[in-house]
């Protein structure tokens, strides 16, 4: 597609992200790009998904078919992740941690469609590491009183707090920059082949594609998520 939401093969393929439309709003041109668009296309995928896992579970069987099956084998192992790293704590972000895993994953991964993965826009991976950084700072509030708080600032010594407050602001940035700069990479290299060799592009990417969407996608997601546990599970402490 010449707006970049498909990466097809062809000589126009670009990684850029690109406006599809836009309006008005109050004497402002807002723009819809390409990412909105990818977004939107994860999110719908999602969605009906989850419905259709819904109805699945409400009617559940003693014997259940295959689609039971994979929906109970996915909640099993996102919540055995989710209890394995934060320990007691886990069962209260095994809804946040299952939702943020499913919509990176299912980003990183759509690149398998044709599409430009939402995570290879900044744009979308930096809310992800805002959204962390405001579950830390609110736990780490909510466990460890103001004034505890103020001794981690000051740990080993007062001297030290401007590098530590420097350290907790630097985690959402390597949080998202981490994700971004890796699907990016897959994105642009993908591009590349398909604009450079596109006469000869057939067939042999998918195995690039794999690499690229699939299983680094995969690693990225599982790292993005346990950075996060981790981060959250010290916020908390030992309470």
């Amino acid at each position: 597609m010449g707006q970049g939401i498909l990466l097809s093969g062809g000589a126009d393929i670009d990684f850029m992200i690109h406006g599809v439309f836009s309006y008005e709003v109050f004497g402002q041109t807002v723009w819809i790009t390409t990412s909105h668009v990818c977004v939107l296309l994860v999110m719908l995928v999602i969605i009906g998904f989850g419905i259709a896992a819904n109805r699945a579970i409400k009617h559940a069987t003693e014997v259940p078919g295959t689609f039971q099956n994979i929906i109970e084998l996915i909640v099993e192992k996102l919540d055995g992740m989710v209890d394995t790293t934060m320990g007691k704590n886990g069962a209260n972000f095994r809804n946040y941690i299952g939702t943020i895993f499913i919509f990176i994953l299912f980003s990183n991964i759509s690149g398998l469609l044709g599409l430009r993965p939402p995570t290879a826009d900044y744009g979308v991976t930096l809310p992800l590491g805002v959204m962390t950084f405001t579950l830390i700072h609110f736990n780490k509030f909510k466990h460890q009183k103001v004034s505890g708080v103020l001794k981690g600032l000051c740990d080993p010594w007062p001297i030290w707090a401007p590098i530590n407050i420097i350290g907790d602001i630097a985690v959402p940035i390597s949080l998202s920059l981490r994700l971004f700069a890796n699907v990016l990479s897959g994105t642009v290299m993908m591009a590349l082949i398909y604009g450079l060799l596109s006469k000869i592009a057939i067939i042999w990417p998918a195995a690039l594609h794999v690499y690229f969407d699939l299983f680094s996608g995969a690693i990225q997601t599982y790292v993005f998520c346990m950075l996060t546990m981790t981060y959250v599970s010290d916020a908390i402490g030992d309470n």
